[in-house]
């Protein structure tokens, strides 16, 4: 009986994660238009560009933590928040998931 309900809670498990990511991505998406693609899209400072796996490969191999850290707190060039302090920790995440998968 323990069993099934473990079997029950990955499944539903499971199934959360999987309806979660496309309005994640689709988050992801909407703020990386409206706030990041003005350097990313171009490169400006330095910034690795959206979809460019060569530059994004060996920040990827660090760890999404220090990507949220990095993107959460501002790194080199970059502002905090990439420029837009009104973003909340869960929408800073999911634009750096949305980057990492466009560019990975």
């Amino acid at each position: 009986m323990k069993a099934i309900h473990i079997f029950a809670t990955l499944l539903i498990g499971a199934a959360t994660a999987a309806t979660a990511a496309p309005a994640d991505s689709a988050k992801g998406e909407k703020i990386y238009k409206a706030t990041c693609m003005a350097c990313h899209g171009a490169g400006v400072l330095g910034a690795p560009k959206f979809g460019d796996k060569a530059a994004w490969g060996p920040r990827i191999a660090k760890g999404k933590p220090a990507l949220y850290t990095n993107a959460l707190n501002g790194f080199k060039m970059m502002p905090p928040r990439g420029g837009n302090p009104a973003l909340k920790d869960d929408e800073v995440k999911a634009v750096v998931d949305y980057m990492i998968a466009k560019s990975n």
